[in-house]
């Protein structure tokens, strides 16, 4: 039994038209999931992902409202790492970001900047064989598009024992997992001097693939490890436990369905705030206070 990659990764913002823009507009993502927090429901939750919203490409965000700048410290997350197909999309990302107005740092097979609230992010040129996840933009040449998680770079030190007893496999300090579907990994490095902070800007926690049969062995595993997990939580699109390793990141592993086509028409995702089932009868309430957000793709047709 292995996790099969990334699932997804969450992470905070303050600006959630300006995170709509950017995740969309500027880096072609489609906005596959507008509804709440689930935790907190009077806050949005975001997910943005390929053309079909798969795991191994949805990157996801908590909206505060003028939330602080963040910063990532011991026992957080700091890079999201992405995979395009080769050095042209590379070049096409460099010149894409910086008419955008980001600083970009390229170095050989990737390139390195950050989102308008200074979350980290590394494109690197891929070399596994696990199938592109690319959405469609007018802008965007599909060979050139975003492919899904390659890994995340964290600060901190974790336990080898509790990584290997979840099947990851250790790299230096690169600790890779890989089943049927996908492949990721994630990468400790020595944390800075500065505590870190949550806030806008920073990454709340990673999530890791499961079989949707196998997500109650999973949560024994991680016991028997001695991790503390949740309950296993069903968020509706998938089926969730959490537990911190033992450097202090956040996981989740969460399940590879039902999906986000449960409750809507594929070709219409993202399109109109949803509710789980469970949380429908809050509609009236929290409507009124999450921040108006457009259709990214409802002028698509006039471009």
């Amino acid at each position: 039994m292995r996790l099969d990659g990334i699932h997804h990764v969450t992470c905070i913002t303050g600006d959630a038209p300006g995170n709509v823009d950017f995740y969309t507009r500027v880096l072609g993502l489609r906005l596959v999931k507008k509804s709440v927090n689930q935790d907190d429901p009077t806050v949005y939750h975001l997910f943005y992902a390929d053309e079909e919203g798969r795991a191994g490409s949805d990157i996801t965000f908590f909206e505060y409202p003028n939330a602080r700048p963040g910063q990532a410290g011991d026992g957080m997350i700091h890079t999201v790492v992405w995979r395009v197909g080769s050095t042209d999309a590379l070049e096409f990302w460099a010149e894409r970001l910086s008419a955008e107005g980001h600083e970009v740092e390229p170095d050989g097979e990737s390139l390195r900047f950050s989102n308008p609230e200074g979350l980290a992010h590394e494109f690197v040129v891929s070399h596994v064989a696990d199938e592109p996840l690319v959405a469609r933009h007018p802008e965007i040449p599909q060979e050139l598009a975003l492919q899904g998680f390659e890994g995340v770079r964290a600060y901190g030190q974790t336990s080898a024992d509790f990584l290997t007893a979840l099947g990851f496999e250790q790299q230096d300090d690169r600790w890779d997992t890989r089943a049927d579907t996908r492949g990721g990994w994630i990468e400790y490095a020595e944390a800075p001097d500065a505590p870190g902070i949550g806030g806008a800007g920073t990454v709340h926690h990673v999530a890791w693939a499961s079989q949707m049969d196998d997500q109650q062995a999973w949560h024994d595993r991680v016991a028997e490890a001695g991790g503390h997990p949740t309950q296993i939580i069903d968020r509706f699109w998938f089926r969730s436990i959490y537990f911190r390793e033992p450097g202090g990141v956040l996981f989740e592993i969460a399940t590879l369905g039902p999906g986000f086509a449960t409750d809507e028409d594929p070709a219409h995702l993202g399109e109109k705030l949803i509710l789980p089932p469970a949380f429908e009868h809050l509609r009236d309430r929290v409507e009124p206070v999450l921040t108006p957000l457009p259709d990214p793709r409802a002028d698509w047709s006039r471009t």
